[in-house]
């Protein structure tokens, strides 16, 4: 038997447009002699669909399209994913479903059995869980098709199990003699060899093959990386999709082949997916080109490389937008960087402008020192000119702000927080230097001087970001036990780190919550990224 394993990039709410994909899909697998095309979870809503489960007709638009892609199987099997409704008077309205079609028409619906509603995912909000398991035949196999975290409750494989029922153990204990696990699994950095060992332990305990199809693309702030796994019965590796690119593998899921794991350097996937997730967002939001300030600074330098790879250098343009504290090797950086991507570059002045503010505002502020309010000013002038060639030019902003930054609130609402995306809002700081390794390890691209000097806002005269914070060595130390292992002050002092420092770095993270859930968008790389996985409130006394 030949399997065709389409990992496709699906867009959310494009119902005909993901429709069309599978069908383009499937004649290409029936050309290729496949017996059977899997297709990822939610591939015709696209995934997350979110609220727009509850928009009149838009589930019954994904009904009618998931039989259209039935009455054109012929004998060829699919498996896709779409939306179901529960016929039952209780419970939710909907499942997230998985449809097996042949010869016209729908032969078998599975329904998912565990509904994650942890970090990003709140399926719990929208489908009711099955509570049967189900096995599909085809061609004298026995198929358990299984969709996403259904796969995920091995009790061999976690110390701390999440749910009480194990879907693939239960399709094995029916007969089951070949997995199918339809997916939408969201990127974090090293998760996809985690994927692959639970997996790959599946098969190791069963003897079965398992099949294993990956969503690819990027949705909002959501990343699917691909890597779809095919694993014989001996758990011998018989294919792996490509990283972050749509890809069709065709496959025997009884072959002895096999092969390595194929495990991404960590800069290399970092920058990769950032490109292919500023890439979709671009694509599906409507924008075909960007703007960013360019300061001089590695935050707008690794942002630009990123950008031109994504959407071309000829569709970027980068600003300048020098004041009075600019150091002319800022203008002279950004510039050279313009230069080596090959992207426009102009510049805005912008001391004419903050001498007018200050004008206006010297009488109400008659008497009192200048402080964070005028350099706020200054970043709020560069966001609001920005915006202003986005709006003339169409150009979606890209707000460069890392994740420390984003952390402690070292960032400025409305100035150079504002964007439509913030690229590298997920990275801390140290990452943004190894991406800039990255970026240069074949060539100069991003000047030398940029990735030498002291990182700075220049926001006053002289000014560092050691002033305001730890190194960052130490800041991003602290912002992973707080952030990624949500440990309290007291136990990351008791690793070392001086206490007044790490309550002066936690009271930062609470105090900022407020920027936070105004910030543009950000592509989430880690397992605890600021965005709609973090439900911190705005208004709380947090006390150390």
């Amino acid at each position: 038997m030949k399997i065709a394993m389409v990992q496709m990039n699906a867009t959310v709410g494009d119902i005909p447009g993901n429709r069309d994909g599978i069908l383009q899909a499937m004649t290409r697998a029936q050309r290729m002699g496949a017996s059977m095309a899997v297709f990822p979870e939610l591939c015709l809503t696209g995934y997350p669909p979110r609220d727009l489960l509850g928009l009149r007709g838009f589930v019954e638009a994904n009904l009618r399209a998931i039989h259209e892609i039935a009455q054109k199987t012929g004998r060829m099997a699919v498996i896709a994913g779409f939306v179901d409704r529960n016929q039952e008077p209780e419970g939710k309205e909907l499942y997230n479903a998985a449809g097996f079609l042949c010869e016209g028409e729908i032969r078998a619906v599975i329904h998912k059995t565990l509904l994650p509603t942890y970090d990003v995912f709140d399926e719990g909000r929208y489908f009711e869980r099955s509570r049967e398991t189900r096995l599909v035949p085809f061609q004298g196999r026995t198929v358990g098709i299984s969709i996403c975290e259904d796969a995920w409750n091995d009790r061999g494989f976690w110390s701390n199990r999440m749910y009480r029922t194990d879907p693939i153990q239960n399709q094995i204990n029916m007969g089951a003699d070949l997995l199918v696990n339809i997916s939408s699994s969201p990127f974090e950095m090293h998760k996809p060899l985690i994927r692959y060992r639970l997996l790959l332990g599946h098969v190791q305990k069963y003897r079965v093959p398992l099949l294993y199809v990956n969503l690819v693309g990027g949705n909002d702030d959501l990343l699917f990386d691909g890597n779809s796994i095919a694993l014989g019965r001996a758990g011998n590796l018989i294919a792996q999709g490509k990283c972050f690119r749509e890809d069709l593998l065709l496959v025997d899921p009884d072959s002895t082949g096999d092969q390595s794991y194929r495990e991404g350097e960590p800069m290399q996937d970092l920058f990769e997916v950032l490109v292919m997730g500023t890439r979709d967002y671009a694509r599906k939001c409507g924008f075909r080109s960007a703007v960013l300030g360019l300061s001089g600074g590695i935050d707008s330098a690794v942002t630009a490389c990123i950008a031109a790879e994504a959407l071309g250098a000829e569709n970027v343009l980068g600003v300048a937008l020098p004041s009075t504290y600019s150091a002319p090797e800022s203008f002279d950086d950004a510039r050279s960087l313009a230069q080596s991507l090959g992207i426009a570059f102009q510049m805005v002045p912008i001391q004419s402008l903050f001498q007018e503010y200050r004008s206006v505002l010297s009488g109400v502020f008659a008497g009192l020192p200048e402080d964070v309010t005028e350099e706020n000013i200054q970043a709020r002038i560069r966001g609001t000119l920005l915006m202003a060639l986005s709006n003339k030019f169409g150009h979606l902003v890209l707000s460069t702000g890392n994740k420390s930054e984003l952390a402690v609130g070292y960032c400025t609402l409305y100035g150079d927080m504002a964007g439509g995306l913030a690229v590298i809002s997920d990275v801390p700081k140290t990452d943004v230097y190894r991406l800039a390794g990255y970026i240069n390890r074949s060539r100069e691209i991003i000047p030398a001087n940029t990735i030498r000097r002291a990182p700075t806002a220049e926001l006053r005269p002289g000014q560092t970001d050691r002033e305001t914070l730890p190194p960052y060595e130490v800041l991003d130390a602290i912002l992973h036990l707080i952030v990624e292992e949500q440990m309290s002050v007291d136990e990351i002092a008791a690793k070392d780190y001086e206490r007044p420092v790490v309550e002066y770095v936690a009271r930062m993270i609470y105090h900022s919550e407020y920027k936070r859930q105004q910030a543009a968008p950000g592509l989430r790389v880690s397992a605890h990224a600021f965005g709609s996985g973090r439900r911190m409130p705005v208004a709380m006394k947090l006390r150390f």
